[in-house]
């Protein structure tokens, strides 16, 4: 069964990338750092999801959304083939935690998936590769019987 890959942005913390490369571990799913251009100007071919961190700490004119993540979603072939959002963020922003996640969500019609603090967890990371296995499954049915 096809595995859908999981594109995300991490700063120089590897935060995000830390849960990333634990979930491809994990589970063999392909994972993809959009802090690298060429995976910012490359186009999924198929349904993907989204792991983005929130940078917003209480300033409501700072960006939410990495930029990383607001390049790689200019396209509107890429922003259609989005099937899922997961969140990353640090409770210590308050009402902001998990605000990227939570924006884009609302703003693109797509569930956010899972969200975890900072590097996440094992068992964060176990859930996530379980609830993406679902998908994985439901998105095969959907095809199969499409």
């Amino acid at each position: 069964m096809r595995k859908i890959p999981v594109y995300y942005y991490s700063s120089s913390s590897n935060l995000t990338g830390r849960f990333a490369e634990a979930l491809a571990r994990i589970d063999g799913r392909r994972v993809l750092n959009l802090a690298r251009s060429e995976v910012r100007r490359s186009e999924p071919t198929g349904p993907w999801v989204l792991l983005t961190p929130s940078y917003k700490a209480g300033n409501a004119a700072e960006a939410t959304q990495p930029a990383g993540v607001r390049a790689f979603l200019r396209s509107p072939m890429t922003r259609r083939r989005m099937v899922g959002i997961i969140g990353s963020g640090n409770r210590n922003f308050g009402e902001y935690y998990q605000a990227a996640a939570r924006d884009l969500s609302q703003r693109s019609g797509r569930p956010v998936l899972f969200e975890f603090e900072l590097s996440g967890t094992r068992e964060d990371v176990e859930r996530c590769a379980a609830i993406l296995a679902s998908l994985d499954e439901a998105l095969a049915e959907v095809r199969s019987t499409g």
